[in-house]
């Protein structure tokens, strides 16, 4: 049964990517525009619809959970590759956007950390 989450993934991937490339020649760029972006939430809207009607059982999503531990991870680091090569490719402008948007979610940190918490939650001190 772990194969069939597999072959939902692989599914997901596929049709993200096909949905990425068609939208990057509607743009008129020769590139694939946010494919695995657009296979990852194709995955969770799939998996989460599949889960409330029952017809995905645990054998399933254990597939589904082993290889996108493996695969996300990948992907990420393969697409900030590109990213970081197109903003250096890019300019300055690119450049700045980046870093800005980088400053911008460290600072965020400690307000989602304090959003997040509860005044009973001692994780932050260490016994």
């Amino acid at each position: 049964m772990a194969i069939y989450g597999t072959a939902l993934l692989s599914l997901c991937l596929l049709v993200g990517v096909l949905i990425g490339r068609v939208l990057g020649w509607m743009l008129g760029i020769n590139s694939d525009v946010g494919g695995v972006g657009i296979a990852m939430l194709l995955l969770v809207l799939v998996t989460d619809r599949l889960k409330r009607e029952g017809k995905f059982p645990e054998p399933s999503e254990a597939g589904v959970l082993f290889w996108s531990s493996i695969y996300i991870p990948v992907i990420v680091a393969m697409a900030a590759s590109q990213n970081v090569r197109a903003a250096f490719h890019g300019g300055t402008a690119a450049m700045l956007a980046g870093t800005l948007a980088v400053i911008a979610c460290v600072s965020l940190v400690p307000v989602f950390s304090r959003i997040g918490g509860t005044k009973d939650d001692d994780s932050s001190s260490l016994k």
